[in-house]
């Protein structure tokens, strides 16, 4: 790209206009100096995030009357700022839908142009997470791509310990628990522990659900125990870095693997591309790969959880035809196409994809990581309605107080239950 554009949003009662610098010149008119449509879109760290380059690049390549201006705002303040941005009468012409939470509470406001029509030209059974979007039979964005949970390793901790990689494709959490204390070693700053398990609520009670069948919203959590229980008891035992102390130092999931300090990591498919980038510029020296999430049991059968990410229309886009081709674009095999050479996994996946991800320099390409990309069942890691965001809240601030000990696993639980029952009904 020849530009990056620099937004600053002021959430004041007052929104102020967006501010862009560089392109083509806008003057107000919508196009640049040269004639071209200028078309802008919304999206989070764009230094950093490459499948947007990707998809920009390949969509002014194949649409060259358009020019696209990236609406660049931080990852952790995107939505919030983008509920400021609709809720003010902002006109930036495509949204980024971070999450389905966000766009559920978009779509359901009106906030979004209906893109039912374009979504029935899409075929489910290879658009992964299209139904995500499915809000009483009307679309309001189309998916590009769609991130789910596998278990990445340090192939050379593996190694040491004399486990064989092809152990980890059939591997179910008790034999997770036990691989993970025997890969602990050492202790203070040169301790490697067996296991990293992020803070987000997700990596247990998403699991939990996603493999035990069990309803985020009802308000009865008894199916979260098992999952709770062996991720206290390698806690407790030190196969894993203590909650609260991974939170109040704010220690991220890459600092842990990146740098070797932890053999095994549950984490999102979207991690891999993150790898990538920082092996080939000597950032990380691990030699990585990924195997598929651990099971309840080892049938054979792989359940995990993700998210598909989506391009929207705003409703006050001044733009609408030339935004509605931009987010079909992104959702077609070009566009998947495009992601997949980002080292990003994109929402339509056939096997011509495929093969172009694991053709990627750097990208394992054993069996063990291709099964990993072929679950039988990818579970939504928060179902979509209107209660969705205030259970989320809850869930989050009880996961908070069960993995600090503030309160028992038994008294946590039942506080989750009470208070999605009462709070939100």
């Amino acid at each position: 790209m020849k530009r990056h554009l620099t937004t600053t949003l002021a959430a004041t009662a007052a929104l102020a206009l967006l501010t862009a610098c560089g392109g083509g010149g806008d003057s107000g008119s919508g196009q640049t100096a040269d004639g071209k449509q200028i078309l802008k879109v919304a999206l989070w760290n764009y230094a950093t995030t490459p499948e947007f380059k990707a998809i920009i690049e390949g969509f002014e390549n194949a649409n060259p009357d358009i020019d696209v201006e990236p609406v660049d705002i931080l990852a952790d303040d995107y939505s919030e700022k983008v509920t400021t941005m609709l809720a003010g009468g902002d006109s930036t012409d495509v949204l980024t839908m971070k999450n389905v939470i966000d766009y559920s509470r978009f779509g359901t406001r009106g906030q979004l142009v209906p893109l039912t029509d374009e979504a029935k030209k899409l075929d489910p059974a290879k658009q992964s997470g299209l139904d995500a979007y499915d809000l009483d039979g009307k679309y309001y964005a189309l998916p590009y791509r769609q991130d789910f949970w596998v278990l990445y390793y340090n192939k050379t901790l593996l190694k040491q310990a004399g486990v064989a990689e092809s152990k980890l494709q059939n591997l179910s959490w008790d034999g997770y628990a036990t691989l993970a204390k025997s890969l602990t070693k050492g202790d203070g700053a040169n301790k490697v522990y067996g296991a990293h398990q992020h803070t987000w609520r997700s990596v247990v009670q998403a699991t939990a659900a996603a493999q035990a069948g069990g309803d985020l919203l009802g308000g009865d959590y008894g199916f979260f125990k098992d999952q709770y229980r062996m991720t206290l008891d390698l806690q407790q035992g030190g196969t894993l870095m203590p909650w609260a102390t991974a939170s109040s130092q704010k220690i991220t999931y890459d600092t842990m693997f990146a740098t070797g300090k932890a053999a095994l990591m549950p984490m999102g498919t979207w991690y891999a591309s993150r790898l990538l980038a920082d092996t080939k510029s000597g950032k990380t020296k691990v030699e990585w790969g990924m195997a598929p999430l651990p099971q309840r049991a080892t049938d054979g059968k792989v359940t995990t959880f993700g998210s598909p990410t989506a391009f929207a229309v705003n409703k006050n886009s001044k733009h609408t035809d030339a935004a509605k081709k931009f987010v079909e674009w992104a959702a077609s095999e070009a566009g998947a196409t495009a992601v997949a050479k980002a080292g990003v996994t994109p929402s339509l996946q056939t096997q011509a994809i495929l093969d172009t991800y694991f053709a990627l320099p750097g990208v394992p390409n054993d069996a063990v990581a291709k099964s990993a990309f072929k679950p039988g069942e990818v579970v939504l890691e928060m179902p979509v309605g209107d209660k969705s965001s205030d259970v989320d809240q809850i869930l989050v601030e009880e996961h908070e107080l069960i993995m600090t000990g503030e309160k028992s696993l038994d008294d946590g639980l039942a506080e989750m239950s009470k208070r999605v029952k009462n709070e939100v009904g």
